[in-house]
């Protein structure tokens, strides 16, 4: 939990910072007016309460970010065990974070926790002043801050890219089962170029982020993606995605279907045009189906829009080069990586599924963040400074023929 905790951190920092990684957003006249207006605004801290920091602060995230990615703005971890103390207000930040993200958890269950992962040491604080605390939180929660999170159409491309996805066809299989497919898709704001869009037989996060890489491989990072609140789209893993590659994530809503026009309207033109005249008989796989589908994406992209006063899609996207912020080859590859926390075993095992990997001695019996690709083909081990190292696949027999170091317990032999 501390790690997680941790994390939510620097997510939060992140929030902050994020709209200035593309460029200095419109609206503010230098980098210090963005500084004192988010200083004003406040953050909502992880804790649920709204905070208000120094413009100095926020400016070095920035900084640290700049300089080191998000990794770099993860707090640093506790070094004082071993000291006395009562609920100083790191400890209440973190009774207030367990609180309001498991809220049937208990004080019992929140003290057992703190102890767990080191932030109670001894009997430094006891469960019945963990259970006062609690007790206050109860009392004074009220209503919870809402982030205002207004959708605003921007004059520039890449600024904004809507997604959503929507039921397909079925299609029938291999094995003569006919199963239904979902399309997802990116479409930019202000171009109207659909940037990425995939057919899966499920509508989830992963497939989600394969069409979110295939997209910002070509076109570049967007200051911001426009989603609803669908599980596929509001979870941990795109948090922190968003902060690696630079961009910041919206959610519309609910109930809000305008809020996602275009890519809405997109979808009705799609089934108009494309699904409508599909022969599902004439695919004998997804990937034919796929192959499909981004035919006619391409025709899209490069066919004449009203709105665009004549110009297609492509021509509009492309009349601002400017604006295609692109990622490094090798961020390409660790960014969009899936992120999981696991405890490795006493000899250096971690279980992801029912797979085991080998990891390097030094994490035993500890908690370790992993990195890994979606089809389990690359797992590394992320190292605090976020160095990755690559895990490889548990292998019984070889391990059986490494030699081992001896250990000499005297060096005059027996006495």
């Amino acid at each position: 939990m501390e790690q997680e905790y941790r994390y939510a951190i620097a997510l939060m920092r992140y929030s902050a910072i994020a709209p200035l990684i593309p460029g200095l957003p419109e609206g503010y006249r230098n980098l210090a007016d963005y500084l004192e207006k988010t200083s004003q605004k406040g953050l909502l801290h992880p804790d649920g309460e709204v905070r208000n920091y120094a413009p100095k602060t926020l400016y070095k995230w920035y900084f640290t970010y700049q300089k080191g990615g998000f990794d770099a703005l993860l707090p640093a971890g506790r070094n004082d065990c071993g000291r006395s103390r009562k609920l100083d207000d790191d400890l209440k930040e973190k009774i207030s974070y367990l609180k309001g993200r498991y809220p049937r958890m208990g004080a019992a269950a929140i003290f057992r926790q703190l102890k767990e992962d080191g932030s109670i040491k001894g009997g430094e604080v006891s469960e019945s002043t963990v259970n006062r605390y609690v007790n206050r939180l109860a009392l004074e929660a009220g209503s919870t801050p809402v982030q205002d999170m207004r959708r605003y159409e921007r004059p520039h491309v890449n600024e904004v890219w809507c997604g959503d996805s929507s039921v397909g066809p079925y299609l029938r299989t291999a094995d003569g089962r006919k199963r239904r497919v979902y399309v997802i898709a990116l479409i930019d704001d202000a171009s109207r170029l659909v940037t990425g869009a995939g057919v899966f037989f499920e509508d989830t996060f992963v497939n989600l982020m394969s069409v979110m890489k295939s997209a910002v491989a070509k076109y570049g990072v967007p200051r911001m993606f426009n989603f609803d609140n669908g599980s596929a789209y509001k979870n941990k893993q795109m948090e922190l995605l968003a902060a690696r590659i630079g961009t910041t994530i919206n959610y519309c809503k609910p109930y809000t279907p305008t809020a996602k026009a275009k890519v809405e309207r997109w979808f009705r033109t799609m089934k108009d045009q494309w699904m409508a005249s599909l022969d599902m008989r004439d695919f004998p796989s997804l990937e034919a189906l796929s192959g499909s589908l981004c035919a006619y994406v391409r025709g899209y992209n490069l066919s004449a829009h009203s709105s665009l006063k004549g110009s297609t899609p492509q021509e509009r996207f492309f009349s601002e080069p400017e604006k295609v912020r692109r990622l490094p080859e090798e961020k390409m590859k660790t960014d969009f990586l899936l992120e999981l926390e696991r405890r490795v075993s006493a000899d250096s095992v971690v279980t992801i599924g029912n797979v085991e990997y080998e990891v390097d001695m030094r994490f035993a019996r500890q908690r370790i963040r992993l990195r890994c690709s979606p089809g389990m083909d690359e797992v590394y081990a992320a190292e605090a400074d976020g160095t990755l190292l690559p895990v490889r696949l548990l292998n019984k027999q070889e391990n059986a023929s490494v030699k081992r170091e001896k250990l000499l317990l005297s060096e005059g032999g027996e006495g």
